[in-house]
C-alpha cells in the first residue's frame, strides 16, 4: 500500500488524509466529531473501516481483513472444520483426568515422595 496515497474520511466525507496518517486523523476527527462519531461503528477486523452502525453486521460479513485476522473464518461452507456438539463439550467438561496419588506431592513440591509417610507429614 502506497503510505502517500489519499483517503477519505469517513466522517467528514471532504477530508482527503495521506494513508500514513489516517489512524491518527480518524482519532483527531472522532473527538471534532462526537455526534457523527457516536453513528458509526468501528469494524472488528481493520479499525480503520468507520461503518453506520445500522451495517455493520453487512460489513463484517463482507469485509475483506476478516480473512487476515482468522483464516478459518474465510472457509468455504464446505471446507470449514467440523467442531464437536454441545453434548460433546460439555462431556469433556465435566470429566476429570485420572491422577496417580503421586501426583499432588510432585505438582507443590517438585518432587515425587519416596514413601506414603512423607505425604503425611
Amino acid at each position: 500500500l502506497d503510505p502517500e496515497r489519499l483517503i477519505q474520511c469517513p466522517l467528514v466525507k471532504h477530508h482527503q488524509i495521506r494513508a500514513r496518517r489516517f489512524p491518527y486523523h480518524l482519532v483527531k476527527c472522532k473527538e471534532s466529531n462526537p455526534e457523527i462519531a457516536k453513528k458509526l461503528a468501528t469494524c472488528p477486523f481493520n479499525a480503520r473501516h468507520l461503518v453506520p452502525q445500522a451495517d455493520l453486521s453487512d460489513h463484517i460479513m463482507k469485509c475483506n481483513d476478516k480473512a487476515f485476522m482468522d483464516p478459518f473464518l474465510s472457509l468455504p461452507p464446505k471446507l470449514s472444520l467440523s467442531s464437536p456438539s454441545n453434548s460433546q463439550r460439555q462431556k469433556k467438561c465435566r470429566t476429570m483426568p485420572h491422577c496417580s496419588p503421586d501426583f499432588w506431592p510432585l505438582l507443590c513440591f517438585g518432587q515425587a515422595p519416596t514413601n506414603t509417610q512423607q505425604l503425611v507429614s
